[in-house]
């Protein structure tokens, strides 16, 4: 996939298209961390990139047998491309809660948005600043942790919250971030 194409030449898409490009850049039709990087263009990434690449791969990879095959592909893409609010929140959480364990603290937040701001120079607010506003509007109980409910529910209710995580968390954006080669290191 060259730089040239976008998110947009994503959604044009069908199915069958992407099985042959799939296929061509993978016969064995088992995708390893390296072709995921290299099918999305994604090479010379800061180490903030490279994480958060690493991550998405490692959701996107449902078996966890270490390689994502078409039918994780196409999930993947479908979710990224026309996946529905909920649906794309869920994934958020899932990529934000770094240890699995079924809840976000605020270290996994920080972390996550510190690689993401390294990916798509997002700079209007520090990762702190986020991390602490995140938890002070949707933290409804105040243990320090955000279950998917409190997630969920508190991104939904606070319309600039979703605005926020939606523009700066969009995959298809941070996609074509990466492809169009505007990386800052921190």
């Amino acid at each position: 996939m060259g730089a040239a194409e976008s998110s947009d030449d994503f959604a044009a898409m069908d199915n069958s298209q992407w099985y042959q490009k799939f296929m061509k850049q993978c016969p064995s039709g088992q995708l390893s961390l390296y072709e995921f990087k290299s099918i999305l263009g994604l090479r010379d990434m800061s180490p903030q990139a490279n994480m958060y690449v690493e991550r998405v791969f490692h959701i996107f990879d449902l078996n966890e047998d270490g390689f994502i095959d078409f039918l994780e592909f196409i999930a993947a893409i479908n979710l990224v491309i026309r996946g529905k609010i909920d649906q794309k929140l869920k994934w958020y959480f899932k990529l934000y809660d770094a240890d699995g364990n079924g809840c976000i603290d605020k270290k996994e937040l920080l972390s996550i948005f510190t690689a993401i701001q390294a990916i798509n120079g997002y700079t209007s607010m520090s990762p702190e600043e986020f991390t602490n506003m995140v938890f002070q509007k949707i933290d409804v109980n105040n243990d320090g942790e955000l279950t998917l409910e409190e997630f969920i529910t508190g991104v939904e209710k606070d319309e600039g919250l979703m605005e926020l995580i939606t523009k700066t968390f969009d995959l298809s954006n941070v996609l074509k971030v990466i492809q169009s080669g505007r990386r800052h290191s921190m």
